[in-house]
């Protein structure tokens, strides 16, 4: 596990998600009852595989050794709330940021879009003062389920969210896939800007479009791939 969540935190600065330290990726083995995250604001070119921080399913680390991400109280609030993904990335990926911070969710203009996200990518919103104060990573998380929750969307077919003001979370059934639904999100975050710059009056893709192309990828009867 830590070898699999050094390798997919490595892959967000390749993928061009991530400057400086702006991001972690994490994996939950719920059998083993262990979630592997990335530390707190090491460097991806001086961090190792023995780095990675080993805590419980409630976050308690369990390893002497490095702190874990500030971001893991998130992490464990969308793996108890989301009971069959695997693993979660944050980034703070320049275009899935400008939309999170617009307070905008992204519609699905597109079949790029739709062969991932199964319709818009919602944003959440704005955490109160109070919530911040409290407990802010945690109450990020509740945010987001209640974002799912209300708008009732199913975790897999929308793997990503977008946090008022704060940006992208994404999830997957591995790290690896994780990873590659942020690379997604931050492509079609560009992809939708262009698009209402060039038309502002541009709609979403019509249903029948969306359903093509993502159920011929991810549904019962699925045709992509090898």
């Amino acid at each position: 596990m830590k070898e699999r969540v050094f390798i997919a935190n490595l892959a967000l600065p390749k993928a061009g998600l991530v400057k400086l330290t702006w991001g972690n990726v994490s994996e939950i083995d719920r059998d083993l009852g262990v979630i592997v995250i990335k530390p707190s604001g090491v460097p991806y070119s001086k961090m190792k595989a023995e780095d990675m921080v080993v805590t419980d399913l409630d976050g308690k680390l369990l390893e002497e050794g490095m702190k874990a991400s500030s971001d893991l109280s998130t992490h464990v609030i969308l793996y108890k709330a989301f009971k069959d993904i695997g693993s979660v990335v944050h980034t703070h990926s320049k275009y899935a940021v400008m939309w999170a911070q617009a307070g905008r969710g992204l519609p699905a203009y597109g079949t790029t879009h739709a062969d991932t996200f199964y319709g818009s990518v919602p944003c959440t919103r704005q955490l109160t003062a109070e919530e911040v104060n409290r407990a802010y990573e945690i109450e990020t998380g509740h945010v987001i389920v209640e974002t799912f929750q209300e708008q009732k969307l199913d975790p897999l077919a929308v793997p990503g969210v977008l946090v008022y003001g704060h940006g992208p979370f994404t999830w997957g059934a591995n790290p690896q896939k994780a990873v590659e639904n942020s690379i997604v999100l931050d492509e079609i975050a560009e992809m939708a800007l262009q698009t209402e710059g060039i038309n502002s009056k541009i709609k979403p893709i019509p249903q029948y479009l969306l359903d093509k192309h993502y159920f011929r990828k991810h549904g019962k009867n699925a045709y992509y791939g090898q």
